[in-house]
């Protein structure tokens, strides 16, 4: 929606509760104007349910007003009188429009100083559940989102069954853009596998439907940190055209950006640098990429062991080799390792060699952009990461590397006739950018699906930083050993050996419940 539609919407809205409720207010002893004035309005109607009036806030933002407007409606009917299960039902189905009813066909009475503590055992609960979901969605989208890692393609840093809690305010929180949406939850709903939001995902259909068109603009609250080269950030995938994540599908899905599929990676590159990958190593600005001390980049090696059996030596264990991480092929084992487990495997007596597996530059591979610049994974660029205000040229050969860019990120039309290339139909010789915008990898390069295969990830498509592993859990353990215990309570970022803080939260937790049973016993006597 454009701005004017929106401002049309907001209009039409306030209308609809004027006509709905104005007798309400007057009978509560009001004037009938205050339930059209925006804002003012809700103000009055916190006065009259007899609410705080801090819940005003709540109704403007998103996601979180799609909670409080049932709650609000039902305020409202029950400060008439309106208490029973039968009209609590109504007004929630009826999508408020019960209101109409109590306002223009019934004589109610305006309750000024009825009970708000529920009437029975089940309302109380179902009070507290109500605003227990509000606290914990407004966490979730605005302050801290949990977050599973699915994949290796951090391995070392980040490790499969990583259970993490992701800050949204390091970068500054997204205003979630789809309004109409389930709190909590991504782009599926659980056990039923179906959408969590109201989208029309057919690329056909995508400018039409009146569905997309009530879309928010892209906001976000201003950030108190900067993304830096080699943080760990989560983003929307800006390729996904899949129906939920792990899901094949052979149909594609438009997705508006903040259901698309969440991924993780590094950001090895940040706007304004000069990318390129040689050998497998990373290049900035022409200088060698310094990587965090925690951060261990794998590749795969082949290991010649002259015929000898590698898992007799106990190497997998050893090197936690697991399965999909080794294969054999000719004689020689093929493990993904970093760099330090490639050279102790070096020393080891039974291993006759081990060689890193490198593409060749000049051997071309499927990688973005879909052009023959005869780069591959290892060997790559260099390619400038753009960066906001600032202007390239534009010519057909650099154009695959920003197409996408000025087409799907900044929203152009873009066309090329006879060698002359158009921007929203005007001939274009420079281009400048509206956003900032990043290249991420995975440490296991040889295992990543990253910058290298889709392109750049513009700044509006940043979730957050992962601060912080809450649990980790390890499919291939037995037992208790299926926990790692050495990860629970760590910090994603930092230098030096991963410290886990469990056993201090263990005993802050023991203080706490100490103290309690303390504090109650005293209270007794």
């Amino acid at each position: 929606m454009t701005l004017t539609e929106w401002l049309l919407f907001i209009l039409v809205v306030q209308g609809i509760h004027f006509l709905g409720t104005w007798k309400l207010y007057k009978k509560a002893g009001r004037k009938p104007w205050e339930a059209l004035v925006p804002v003012y309005n809700a103000i009055v109607l916190t006065k009259i349910i007899n609410r705080p009036s801090w819940w005003v806030i709540l109704l403007f933002i998103p996601v979180i007003n799609l909670l409080i407007f049932p709650v609000i409606w039902v305020e409202t009917a029950r400060s008439f009188g309106k208490n029973s299960t039968t009209d609590t039902w109504l007004t929630i189905l009826t999508l408020g429009f019960y209101l109409y009813y109590i306002n223009y066909a019934l004589d109610v009475t305006y309750v000024e100083n009825r009970s708000l503590k529920p009437k029975s055992e089940v309302g109380e609960w179902v009070s507290s559940i109500i605003f227990a979901i509000v606290a914990a969605t407004l966490v979730h989208t605005y302050v801290m989102q949990p977050y599973t890692i699915p994949t290796s393609s951090l391995e070392k840093s980040l490790l499969v069954g990583d259970f993490l809690f992701v800050s949204k305010f390091h970068y500054g929180a997204k205003i979630p853009s789809t309004v109409v949406a389930a709190p909590m939850v991504h782009d599926t709903l659980p056990l039923i596998h179906t959408k969590s939001y109201l989208y029309n995902d057919d690329p056909a259909q995508k400018e039409s439907s009146w569905l997309n068109k009530l879309q928010l603009p892209y906001l976000r609250i201003p950030g108190f940190q900067k993304i830096k080269r080699n943080d760990i950030v989560v983003f929307n995938w800006p390729a996904d055209t899949v129906q939920r994540f792990f899901y094949k599908s052979k149909r594609k899905y438009i997705k508006p950006i903040d259901k698309k599929s969440n991924y993780v990676k590094r950001c090895v590159a940040i706007a304004g640098d000069s990318l390129e990958i040689r050998d497998g190593f990373i290049y900035i600005d022409g200088k060698h990429s310094e990587m965090p001390e925690r951060a261990k980049p794998q590749f795969y090696y082949t290991v010649d062991t002259d015929g000898k059996n590698l898992s007799e030596n106990s190497l997998y264990n050893r090197y936690h080799v697991r399965r999909g991480e080794a294969g054999i092929s000719q004689g020689k084992y093929i493990l993904n390792l970093d760099e330090e487990n490639a050279e102790a495997i070096k020393n080891n007596p039974m291993v006759k060699s081990v060689v890193r597996n490198i593409k060749p530059k000049g051997s071309p591979e499927a990688v973005y952009p879909s052009i023959n610049k005869n780069w591959n994974r290892d060997n790559y660029g260099p390619i400038y990461i753009p960066e906001e205000g600032k202007t390239v040229a534009l010519n057909t050969e650099v154009l695959p590397l920003y197409k996408k860019i000025i087409t799907d990120y900044e929203h152009n039309s873009l066309g090329v006739k006879n060698g002359t290339i158009y921007i929203n139909n005007k001939v274009a010789t420079t281009y400048t950018f509206k956003q900032n915008y990043y290249w991420m990898m995975g440490d296991n390069r040889h295992n990543s699906e990253d910058s290298r295969y889709w392109g750049y990830v513009p700044f509006d498509h940043v979730v957050g930083k992962p601060v912080f592993v809450w649990f980790s859990w390890d499919t291939y353990g037995k037992g208790l050993d299926k926990i790692r215990w050495e990860r629970l309570f760590t910090v994603v970022h930092g230098e030096g050996k991963t410290t886990s803080y469990f056993y201090y939260f263990l005993v802050l937790l023991a203080l706490y419940i100490g103290y309690s049973q303390y504090s109650k016993r005293k209270a007794k006597q």
